[in-house]
């Protein structure tokens, strides 16, 4: 970018460049190679574990320390989407007279996409913690389990299995809930005949998992079968256009038309997918409007639903990884229909 710097304030991205998880943090990477890593006083013997490579400069006002320490003129770049008015008030108030604050972008989200072996392999573990929970949770559920139940029981469940907590707030949605793409649980209990939605996924040594099953309580309806066949073949088609160079924009269409066919386009109002990692929602998106295309190593998910108001919804998400092959499944709970309770 031709910048003399570029100052690091989101803390995900902190903590990929440099490894350190507090939670009051700035990165200054220079081009002269002269890094600096800013905390308060809580965190400094953890910073030198997490970053001993790096110099430590310790401040409560952590970006605005690291732009009064720099020891070059030229233009600094920032993280625009992470600050705010006042604080970018701040940063101009401290910086020399020389400097020049301009826009960084995105582009720590956008080295962010891919992953390196050992990411995949935190993956893999988060995925497989949820694959484990919810293999015990299944025989558990029976009809008068309330929502918030079968929420925390779910959760539980994954720190018993080795999760270090909830990758974000878990869904579930029975009978006609299930038809609120995000509902929040409730007090309504589990009924026989109803569908039952799990949206869910472990934290795992900070990277997230995501994964959602739809299952039915009972003998399901003729409908609830046709619903879930039609979700499953979206689904199916998503994950088999994921490939090196695909376009995003083409493994949305990919899924959706299968269900516009079907005649309930609007009924899946959402897009078919996004990046997973160090936070649940990152680059790439899966939706109509994406414009780039998708490269080796890429964890992402496939998450088609189709949702009747009133009656129940069905989504079926896996997490995937873009390979020179077939994609890796890091999700490996049986995509049938399963019945319980």
């Amino acid at each position: 970018m031709g910048v003399a710097a570029a100052l690091v304030t989101k803390l995900v991205n902190v903590r990929y460049l440099s490894g350190f998880t507090g939670s009051n943090a700035a990165l200054l990477v220079a081009a002269d190679g002269d890094d600096r890593l800013a905390t308060d006083g809580r965190y400094t013997e953890q910073a030198a574990a997490e970053s001993p490579d790096l110099r430590v400069v310790v401040a409560r006002q952590c970006a605005v320390a690291l732009v009064e320490s720099m020891g070059t003129d030229g233009p600094l770049a920032f993280e625009a989407q992470d600050v705010s008015v006042e604080a970018h008030d701040g940063l101009m108030a401290s910086a020399p007279p020389s400097v020049e604050l301009v826009r960084l972008g995105h582009l720590v989200e956008e080295l962010r996409r891919v992953k390196d072996d050992d990411e995949l392999a935190l993956l893999r573990e988060a995925c497989a913690i949820g694959d484990r929970a919810l293999a015990e949770l299944l025989p558990w559920l029976r009809p008068g389990r309330t929502e918030r139940e079968v929420g925390r029981r779910l959760e539980d469940l994954m720190l018993d299995h080795g999760g270090d907590g909830r990758a974000f707030d878990t869904i579930v949605a029975t009978g006609p809930h299930s038809s609120i793409p995000h509902h929040q649980p409730t007090d309504r209990p589990l009924a026989r005949g109803d569908l039952l939605k799990l949206d869910f996924g472990s934290l795992y040594r900070g990277y997230h998992a995501d994964m959602t099953r739809t299952v039915v309580l009972g003998e399901p309806a003729d409908w609830q079968r046709d619903l879930y066949a039609l979700v499953a073949r979206s689904q199916a088609a998503g994950r088999a256009a994921v490939a090196v160079g695909a376009a995003e924009s083409a493994v949305d269409r990919a899924a959706r038309e299968v269900v516009e066919e079907a005649g309930l386009g609007e009924s899946f109002p959402h897009g078919l997918g996004h990046g997973v990692g160090l936070e649940i929602h990152e680059s790439p998106l899966l939706a109509a409007s994406s414009t780039g295309t998708l490269a080796l190593g890429i964890p992402l998910t496939i998450e088609p639903g189709v949702y009747l108001p009133g009656r129940g919804g069905v989504r079926i998400e896996d997490t995937v990884v873009v390979t020179a092959g077939e994609p890796e499944l890091l999700t490996t709970t049986t995509k049938e229909l399963l019945v319980v309770g």
